[in-house]
């Protein structure tokens, strides 16, 4: 096994997804985010919604992350967690919203898929019943004893119309931010895709592939799923795309054993997922293990609805 070639090949493609995926997605959804929170559109948003989002244990800028996610892409959600984190939400709100994030489905999966046959206004839908439950499972039951107290206790929302930044201002400030998170995210993926590149190249997920494939006979599964949950798990949303999308082609896997397990493959509970989320700030790698929970119980039920249905 050539281990260097293993980390230089991962270092290389990390680096594509930071360079060519998040940064891009980062700068643009940043500097939106920005402009409408110096301009209070931000506050107004989460002085109406919070009431609607209470009973899951979110905030008003959730409701940002939900649609960024579901809408877009996997790491545009990535801005309005960078706002929540500076704003000093609460570590109990903070774990809800990260539970929702990674329960549900990513916009740069949904999308590709809907010419495969995947049903997109369902998987949509379902997505965010798994996200609200999970963050309603963190909120009451995983992560009921975290701090309801947000870290910064000065309004940092309000300002006058003197103190307001230029656009340029705005788009230089979020830009350097949006750059520096990104980068950050970038030790963490890189250790998650070299961990991925040295079981492949040790037999490890071949071995696996083998050992699975009679107990999912046993249970009535096809081994066509093997292959997608495997490159999934550790290799992310845009790996899963490009091997089912080849095994559709191939008459492998059907579009309704697609839409079966979208509930289960489409989610950012992955490696590289991990990576990019984890690495944006110390405290949510503190707060994973209490998001972790109502994540799984989210995945469980978009798994149950899915299965069911089709």
């Amino acid at each position: 096994m050539d281990i260097i070639a293993v980390i230089m090949a991962a270092g290389k493609t990390s680096v594509d997804v930071v360079l060519y995926t998040l940064i891009p997605i980062m700068v643009v959804m940043l500097v939106m985010m920005k402009y409408l929170e110096v301009r209070g559109v931000l506050d107004v948003i989460v002085r109406i919604t919070s009431p609607l989002l209470k009973p899951f244990g979110m905030t008003g800028m959730s409701i940002f992350a939900l649609i960024q996610l579901n809408f877009v892409s996997f790491a545009a959600p990535l801005a309005s967690l960078a706002i929540m984190e500076k704003r000093g939400v609460s570590d109990r709100h903070l774990a809800a919203t990260l539970a929702m994030v990674f329960a549900m489905g990513q916009g740069n999966v949904f999308y590709p898929l809907t010419p495969f046959g995947l049903h997109w206004g369902q998987a949509l839908l379902i997505s965010v019943i798994g996200g609200l439950a999970a963050a309603a499972v963190t909120w009451h039951v995983s992560g009921r004893k975290l701090s309801v107290s947000n870290l910064n206790h000065d309004d940092e929302t309000v300002q006058d119309n003197k103190s307001r930044p230029g656009l340029i201002a705005i788009i230089n400030g979020a830009g350097s931010d949006a750059i520096r998170l990104s980068l950050g995210s970038l030790p963490m993926l890189i250790l998650s895709l070299a961990v991925v590149g040295l079981l492949r190249e040790a037999g490890a997920i071949e071995a696996l592939t083998r050992w699975l494939a009679p107990l999912l006979a046993g249970v009535g599964l096809s081994t066509a799923y093997i292959l997608p949950a495997l490159t999934k798990t550790l290799a992310g949303g845009t790996a899963y795309f490009g091997v089912v999308s080849e095994l559709m082609q191939k008459g492998v896997i059907s579009v309704q054993q697609i839409n079966a397990s979208a509930g289960f493959m489409i989610q950012t509970l992955d490696l590289p997922g991990l990576g990019i989320f984890l690495g944006l700030s110390p405290r949510f790698v503190r707060l994973f293990r209490y998001a972790l929970p109502g994540a799984l119980v989210g995945i469980a039920l978009r798994t149950l609805i899915h299965t069911l249905i089709n």
